[in-house]
């Protein structure tokens, strides 16, 4: 027999759990998220995005927003910068930060990943109209405001595990 959602409910007598469900559902995404498709790595696009919603963020700020170590922060920033992504400048208030920024090239490579991405969702969320997507996506940035550290008037969905 082959287990399908449906007859798997069947068989124990429950469904799977939302996070069961969340995480099936991140691996298909994650699948479908190839550097080919994407132009680039999805940890890429998760950082780019974060830098564009929040310009001249502190990189410190992407350790705690990633949590991530802040040594593998560098690494990734690195990667960025080396493609021509980002940039990291020393903040005139404080020389020992670091401020991230996106660069006009970074900004087009993040477009061209965001439609890429939109592709995907439509494979992925396929079974679902426009309206209950939007539910969908409020509903998830509801749940990851009350679990993530963040500013409450800065608070951006693009802050996820990058570490994939």
């Amino acid at each position: 027999m082959t287990y399908t959602l449906p007859n798997m409910a069947d068989q124990r007598r429950c469904a799977p759990g939302s996070a069961v469900l969340l995480s099936r559902l991140a691996k298909q995404v994650y699948r479908r998220s190839d550097e080919q498709r994407l132009g680039m790595h999805l940890r890429h696009l998760v950082a780019l995005s974060y830098v564009n919603d929040h310009e001249e963020c502190p990189q410190q700020e992407l350790a705690d927003a990633f949590c991530m170590d802040a040594n593998n922060v560098v690494l990734l920033l690195n990667e960025l910068e080396q493609l021509g992504y980002v940039t990291r400048l020393r903040d005139p208030h404080d020389r020992r930060r670091h401020l991230v920024g996106i660069t006009p090239s970074g900004r087009t490579a993040l477009s061209d990943a965001e439609r890429a991405q939109g592709e995907i969702e439509d494979e992925v969320l396929g079974a679902l109209d426009a309206e209950e997507r939007r539910t969908l996506r409020e509903l998830l940035g509801r749940a990851l405001r009350s679990v993530e550290p963040a500013d409450e008037d800065a608070y951006s969905a693009t802050v996820a595990s990058i570490s994939t």
